[in-house]
């Protein structure tokens, strides 16, 4: 517990990237008409989670008026509803609905971290970028032995992958590798909006990642 709040503290209080630092500032002053009356978390956003977690979930980065609004991982996006609703659905998070950072859910066992911890712009963060939040993700990811690791998305699949010091494998929707430590990393395409709108990913297969994810 102590590594996971330490490391939060250290997070929250990032200032690394000049240009995210600009954007999740800019995107918290000028906010979304429908989000007018909120205050917005316009920091870097924390690990969330079970500190005593064995399973662990990798996203991308906050979003702009999501978890950059919240504080919170997943948090008051489309996002963030379809993950935490499959999460409730396997029995890790107390409810299905995650809408701020004081609304009482919470997760069992499972921790999520991502490779940005800021809102880019376009929701694509800069390579130098990624790499400068790596410090955070090489800490989380030796902090322990995990059982296995959730990647959404490729950019989380091979971010892990080169972290942990092994060969990226191909990543397709359900892909797995063992790795010689014994953590399993399953890949899932992300629950962005695109992919869910069209069809590329469906509750069925968000649902069949997660539990492969789960069983390890």
């Amino acid at each position: 517990m102590d590594t996971v709040q330490a490391l939060n503290s250290e997070i929250v209080e990032c200032r690394l990237c000049p240009r995210l630092v600009e954007w999740r500032e800019k995107v918290g002053a000028e906010k979304r008409r429908s989000f007018a009356d909120q205050e917005y978390w316009a920091r870097p956003v924390p690990v969330f989670g079970d500190p005593n977690a064995t399973h662990l979930i990798v996203g991308l980065a906050p979003a702009a008026h999501g978890a950059n609004r919240t504080g919170r991982m997943f948090t008051g996006d489309r996002s963030g509803d379809w993950l935490f609703a499959a999460l409730n659905r396997a029995g890790v998070a107390t409810q299905a609905a995650s809408t701020h950072r004081d609304d009482g859910l919470a997760l069992t066992g499972v921790l999520m971290t991502a490779t940005c911890h800021c809102a880019p712009p376009g929701n694509k963060p800069l390579p130098t970028e990624l790499a400068s939040c790596n410090r955070y993700l090489t800490r989380i990811l030796h902090d322990r032995q995990w059982k296995s690791i959730l990647c959404l998305g490729s950019i989380a699949w091979s971010s892990v992958h080169r972290t942990m010091g092994v060969r990226v494998s191909p990543f397709g929707h359900s892909a797995t590798n063992l790795l010689d430590s014994g953590t399993l990393v399953v890949a899932s395409y992300h629950p962005s909006q695109q992919n869910t709108f069209t069809g590329r990913l469906t509750e069925a297969m968000l649902d069949a990642a997660i539990a492969r994810w789960l069983a390890a």
